[in-house]
């Protein structure tokens, strides 16, 4: 930018000069025009003169003489008060002179003028700028970011502005975001506050209980701690969870990416749902090409399939099947996990990614995160899923990761 307005400054400056030029040398020539015209006009009416007094003389050796660099440098019109090294014989030459004298000293005065005056609109209009800019300066001080300040000019303060104007929008972003922040950690604190507070009143009510009856049976007491010891496991599942969503929030996560094969990362997320399957006995059946595989961080896309299983044997009947295929083509690599349980509702399905959201038919244990965790961890890591459900048949989990 600075280069362009510098190239128009040295056009300006260059068509100025070029400008003035031609004005100065059209004038010198009609001047010269006009002062050979009354010579050759006095040179005639003399050489007349001579022919007619002295018709013998021969008028080519005048006008030779006219023409000959070495004629006699006496000052024969000295006599009559004429120094031809300073004055001119003919008159209207002198006249002529100080008229184009005039006119010369008239289009440099006018040429100098309209400089000035360019000059001076162009530094008025520079400090307009800068007061401008200064006054926006404040107003975004004053934490005012309504502004539209761009400049479609290509000048430096013009350049300054618009960097002024990306400023301003980074900034009106910034700010929302950090109100955004703030409501949506206020909310979680809220929801965090919400799921922490049913677990602790259990436990609290529990403990109570044990040490207001030391003579409680053993067997009621071990279903007391049983209690006791679930909770917690909830407790910790959800700050563990909590922890992992916020450094996601944060963007302090790096993913570590390699090529792993669909199979592996099923096989890892099964194994870690095994002990809820045996429970019910669910049975996972995986199906697909062996050779299928993706580039992804595989802790991370484990830790996300093992949230999606688990929340299917958890809403899935006893002696009932979860379905895992996985494939790959040239556009991107694929994992379908069926289910065959109470399904969600359609007023619900659209609600399940989201924190500490909890449907119609969510489990009396069910935190309501690890979905969402699953949804953060699949499209941080270049993917995407997709949920289809019906009441009584079950539900279809759809994952795609892009190829790279």
């Amino acid at each position: 930018m600075k280069k362009l307005n510098y190239k128009n400054c040295i056009i300006i400056i260059i068509t100025t000069i070029l400008v003035f030029t031609i004005a100065i040398s059209i004038i010198n020539y009609i001047q010269y025009r006009n002062y050979t015209k009354n010579v050759n006009i006095v040179i005639n009416e003399i050489v007349n003169n001579i022919q007619e007094q002295y018709p013998d003389v021969d008028i080519n050796k005048i006008i030779s003489m006219l023409n000959d660099e070495n004629v006699s440098k006496e000052n024969v019109l000295s006599q009559y008060g004429i120094d031809i090294s300073k004055d001119s014989a003919i008159l209207t030459n002198d006249l002529l002179y100080r008229n184009n004298v005039i006119m010369n000293l008239s289009i440099i005065l006018i040429f100098s003028i309209i400089i000035i005056i360019v000059f001076v609109l162009y530094n008025k209009r520079q400090k307009n700028k800068i007061k401008e800019i200064t006054n926006y300066i404040e107003q975004i001080n004053n934490k005012n970011y309504a502004l539209d300040i761009q400049d479609n000019n290509e000048d430096e303060l013009s350049v300054l502005k618009n960097e002024l104007y990306k400023i301003t929008v980074m900034l009106k972003e910034q700010a929302e975001n950090s109100a955004k922040d703030k409501i949506n950690l206020k909310n979680s604190l809220e929801d965090i506050s919400h799921q922490l507070k049913t677990p602790l009143t259990s436990i609290t009510i529990m403990l109570d209980n044990i040490l207001d009856s030391p003579d409680m049976d053993l067997q009621t007491r071990n279903e007391f701690i049983k209690d006791i010891y679930r909770e917690i496991a909830n407790i910790k599942f959800l700050v563990q969870n909590l922890l992992i969503l916020s450094k996601f929030d944060a963007n302090t996560i790096t993913f570590n990416e390699n090529e792993e094969k669909l199979e592996d990362i099923i096989e890892e997320a099964k194994q870690n749902v095994a002990s809820i399957c045996d429970l019910k006995n669910i049975q996972i059946l995986v199906e697909g090409k062996e050779d299928a595989k993706t580039t992804c961080d595989l802790k991370w896309q484990v830790e996300a399939l093992t949230n999606i299983l688990k929340n299917c044997a958890e809403h899935s009947n006893n002696n009932t099947k979860i379905n895992v295929l996985y494939s790959e083509n040239n556009m991107y690599s694929e994992i379908v996990i069926k289910d065959e349980g109470s399904g969600i509702d359609q007023k619900d399905l659209k609600h399940i990614f989201e924190r500490f959201y909890k449907g119609k038919n969510s489990d009396k244990d069910s935190i309501g995160i690890g979905l969402s965790l699953a949804k953060t961890i699949i499209e941080k890591d270049n993917g995407f899923i997709t949920v289809d459900s019906e009441l009584g048949k079950g539900t279809t989990f759809n994952i795609k990761y892009r190829k790279q």
